[in-house]
């Protein structure tokens, strides 16, 4: 198998590939050698050319695989990515049943999940709504993922958005697990219930978004900050930027949210070509010695 983004977060696909051929009593490995001859050779890539260099294909095996969503996105003569669903490879049922096989990434305590699919939002720089669909749906049961580990990634799109959420909010809830949902709580979608359901879960960071300077989510997140048992380091919230904001939203955003307890973090679209302000923006907020040290960016400088 090879992870062609690195070994820097556990590949959920290539654990399931790992289980099933474990299971078939295959031998399964990273590769490592164009000495070595393998039967199948697994290639998963989850990100775009933009942020992980592909690897050159091995010619030392009867078939070589490729799938995720790295090989799914081009660059258009917009500029912008997009996301070609014909080359979308699924994994087989059989093997997406499979449980994860943790055994190869040992580097990493904590288990993966995804228990819900799809996003209704169709944000247009993001490709889950285009590979996913654009409605949320329970598609496992947190037990499919975890075996006792004390930290839950939780990979799901958008899990607020899932009809099923308040089963799955319980699932997570009786593990008493620290749970990071690493994709971020739709901060448009949260209501009581799911303040309260998270108040009940042992959370580390809280994740949000407020990509969109457009939507007036102030309100939205005062009243999160009310409802949420810690009323400091509340979570942290990604900012979009140089994606149709101007340094002025961009600013509004990041104080705003700092203001209520929120720690803003700011990422970049199309980083290579972004401005060189919008870099500096993301250089002071991002880096929090200087964030806190420096309240405001009008008098940062490098």
């Amino acid at each position: 198998m090879i992870d062609v983004d690195g070994h820097n977060f556990p590949n959920l696909a290539l654990m399931r590939i790992s289980s099933f051929h474990k299971q078939r009593g295959d031998t399964v490995e990273w590769w490592w050698s164009d000495f070595v001859h393998y039967d199948i050779v697994y290639m998963s890539k989850i990100f775009s050319d933009t942020y992980t260099a592909d690897v050159p294909e091995p010619l030392n095996a009867d078939r070589v695989i490729k799938g995720g969503t790295g090989y799914c996105i081009h660059l258009g003569n917009d500029g912008k990515e997009h996301f070609d669903k014909s080359k979308n490879t699924e994994l087989p049922p059989e093997i997406e049943r499979c449980f994860p096989d943790y055994s190869i990434y040992p580097q990493f305590p904590f288990a993966v999940s995804m228990t819900s699919r799809g996003c209704p939002r169709g944000c247009a720089f993001c490709h889950v709504a285009a590979k996913e669909g654009r409605c949320a749906k329970k598609v496992a049961d947190v037990s499919d993922f975890w075996c006792g580990q004390k930290e839950i990634k939780v990979l799901d799109p958008n899990i607020t958005a899932c009809a099923e959420k308040r089963d799955l909010m319980q699932q997570y809830i009786d593990t008493r697990a620290i749970i990071d949902f690493t994709q971020g709580l739709d901060i448009r979608l949260l209501n009581q219930y799911d303040i309260e359901d998270i108040n009940k879960m042992r959370v580390g960071t809280l994740h949000f978004a407020w990509d969109n300077p457009k939507d007036d989510l102030e309100s939205k997140f005062s009243d999160f900050a009310k409802g949420f048992r810690r009323k400091s380091n509340i979570g942290m919230v990604y900012c979009l930027t140089n994606y149709n904001s101007t340094m002025e939203e961009n600013l509004y955003r990041i104080y705003t949210l700092r203001d209520m307890g929120y720690d803003p973090y700011v990422m970049v679209y199309d980083k290579p070509n972004a401005p060189k302000e919008v870099r500096r923006l993301q250089r002071w907020c991002n880096n929090k010695i200087i964030f806190k040290s420096c309240p405001k960016f009008e008098d940062y400088q490098t």
